[in-house]
């Protein structure tokens, strides 16, 4: 959700902090107590990034594998792993923190809308509508420019 591993583990370890620091004897459900707090955690950092004006993933460093290629090769699969997780991180950075939220947590997490309404502090509906906007918003983007991708029998 944030684009940087090193983001994530900061995302990571805040929540668990928050967790010490907590009585977790009076969480019901620790996993969407951890959910909601690495949400909200991933929320205030993107909000400060936006604020900051802080610059997300170089769209010029990612490189595209052709879809004709077979994918037998484990190194070419892998790169094509990376491809997308590159793309997704691009497209994502275009929405904004609450879109970027819903979408991920709604359509790559399955977790309710009921549960990111809580996140987010807005009804279900609205964050219905958050996720629907960043899936229009992701759908309409255009094509990311990447460099053509060269195998080593082709250098």
């Amino acid at each position: 959700m944030l684009g940087s591993a090193s983001e994530a583990d900061h995302a990571a370890q805040e929540a668990w902090l928050r967790l010490r620091r907590s009585d977790a004897r009076r969480i019901d459900n620790l996993g969407g107590w951890l959910t909601t707090v690495v949400s909200r955690v991933c929320l205030d950092m993107l909000r400060s990034r936006t604020a900051k004006r802080e610059e997300g993933l170089d769209t010029n460093a990612t490189e595209s594998i052709p879809a004709s290629e077979t994918h037998s090769d484990p190194e070419q699969e892998t790169l094509l792993a990376d491809s997308v997780g590159s793309a997704l991180l691009i497209l994502l950075d275009r929405l904004a923190p609450a879109e970027r939220l819903a979408f991920v947590l709604h359509d790559m997490f399955a977790v309710s809308f009921d549960e990111i309404a809580l996140v987010l502090g807005r009804s279900p509906e609205a964050a219905r509508q958050l996720a629907s906007r960043a899936r229009r918003r992701v759908q309409g983007a255009p094509a990311v420019p990447c460099q053509p991708y060269r195998t080593a029998t082709s250098r």
